[in-house]
């Protein structure tokens, strides 16, 4: 494993680390498969309902918790009436432990957010500025081609693939992007040289 400066962001930590180490990492990362696969076919099978029915996140919602509250309801009358077993329900809830890793790691990234918008908004940092700039831009575009329940399946696969694919192989991603990175400083030295001369001569000129 080669050190800090050769990782991508000078990373320190592993991808599950990252990911807070815990039931979170393991689902993003694929240890804990069986999971993984049913959130991605639930996405699915919403993304197509949306997709196909034109059903809005709302009125979905609705029609469905309708007819299964309308359906328990209904099932739970008739077996009160005829001696029956009421519906087989399980316990749900989410455990504590689950809800205080999803908080902890959602208030960690809020705070970097948090951060990040302060720093640009008081004018700390250029490249800063110029990256948030870029991925609103980004963001703005995208938009502009899709809806935002596509938007948000898309968002979810690539959160369920792309950090399990970099743990795999992050070290030959490492190398290639590190190479580009070092490729791209070079250029921008060689481009703020030229810039130097250019200024140069305009002073010479103007003396």
């Amino acid at each position: 494993m080669g050190s800090s400066s050769d990782r991508l962001f000078n990373r320190q930590r592993t991808i599950h680390q990252i990911f807070g180490g815990k039931i979170v990492a393991d689902v993003v990362l694929w240890r804990q498969r069986n999971i993984t696969m049913g959130i991605l076919l639930m996405i699915l099978t919403v993304w197509l309902v949306f997709e196909q029915s034109g059903y809005t996140l709302l009125s979905l919602t609705s029609s469905v918790l309708l007819l299964l509250i309308t359906i328990l309801f209904v099932w739970s009358k008739a077996a009160s009436l005829l001696n029956r077993p009421a519906p087989p329900l399980p316990d749900m809830y989410l455990s504590e432990e689950l809800v205080a890793e999803v908080g902890e790691l959602a208030r960690k990234n809020i705070n970097v957010l948090v951060l990040v918008c302060r720093n640009v908004a008081l004018g700390k940092d250029s490249r800063l500025f110029l990256r948030v700039a870029a991925c609103l831009l980004l963001i703005s575009v995208v938009g502009g081609f899709t809806d935002i329940v596509s938007l948000c399946y898309f968002s979810l696969v690539l959160l369920l693939t792309i950090p399990a694919l970099y743990e795999r192989y992050n070290d030959q991603i490492d190398t290639l992007f590190m190479c580009a990175y070092k490729t791209l400083q070079r250029i921008r030295v060689k481009w703020d040289y030229y810039i130097t001369m250019i200024r140069k001569l305009d002073l010479e000129k103007l003396q």
